[in-house]
């Protein structure tokens, strides 16, 4: 539809009754053309993909894909693939592409995670 959310987070992610997903606060969101590619890094740092946090110009549509990959793998294993106290440490594993998928994690979903992160 044109927009890009930049804040894709747990927080920002509802079910209504019917338990269908409902996106919340589009505060950093923005509208952009197809193959137009932003540069404002923005949103919270465990959930921003390497391209924005390196202040390159990104993908709008990837951005938000990876930040739904680290939404996933929260729901899946209850804590985050990127997460440290030290931001620098924090970005590089983030650029690095660095984590861990436990070994109980089934096939196919150890596959999707390696797709979207």
């Amino acid at each position: 539809m044109g927009v890009v959310h930049r804040d894709l987070k747990p927080e920002n992610v509802l079910l209504d009754y019917k338990f269908n997903v409902k996106l919340i606060d589009f505060g950093l969101s923005n509208i952009f053309a197809k193959g137009e590619t932003l540069s404002t890094a923005c949103g919270s740092p465990c959930y921003a993909a390497p391209e924005m946090l390196t202040g390159q110009p990104y993908d709008p549509l990837k951005v938000d894909l990876w930040s739904a990959g680290v939404v996933l793998y929260a729901m899946c294993f209850g804590y985050l693939p990127f997460d440290n106290p030290d931001s620098s440490e924090l970005y590089r594993i983030i650029r690095e592409g660095v984590y861990e998928v436990p070994s109980h994690a089934s096939e196919a979903l150890t596959d999707l995670l390696s797709k979207i992160l």
